[in-house]
């Protein structure tokens, strides 16, 4: 199982080249198992909902809930993994061992931690400070 973190769901979003990269690996592995965390879906929510509280303009409105939207239908077609009580145990046993590693990036490892699941970022520097976790960038 491979769960993407946010940078690679707003690559996706965002089309281009590197966004090709991806949807090519997604293919490659099989789109049954790809999926996203629920603090991914945190993360660029407060993104989206802060852009829509800093539009004045109606058209800016118009466009902010269009974007809005979109990003909820991105969600909704993938698996979304929980932050349950086996992703809090390992969160746990994480912060314990005092990584200079940022919270949401630390609960995404524990969810993949306690799936199995290989970490999709480009955040490579940050995620392999986190014992056992495997990391993968689809960029390059």
């Amino acid at each position: 199982m491979y769960i993407l973190d946010s940078d690679h769901v707003s690559l996706i979003q965002r089309g281009g080249p590197e966004a090709d990269s991806i949807r090519r690996r997604i293919y490659d592995v099989g789109t049954e198992n790809v999926v996203t965390s629920v603090v991914s879906f945190e993360e660029q929510t407060r993104g989206w909902l802060a852009f829509s509280a800093r539009s004045r303009a109606v058209t800016e409105r118009v466009r902010a809930y269009e974007l809005l939207l979109s990003h909820l239908a991105d969600y909704c077609a993938l698996e979304v993994l929980p932050f349950d009580s086996g992703s809090a145990s390992i969160l746990s046993g994480l912060l314990k061992l005092r990584l200079k590693v940022g919270a949401m990036d630390l609960r995404i490892a524990a969810i993949a931690l306690n799936h199995g699941a290989t970490v999709v970022t480009r955040n490579l520097q940050d995620f392999r400070q986190i014992p056992k976790l495997i990391v993968e960038d689809w960029t390059v």
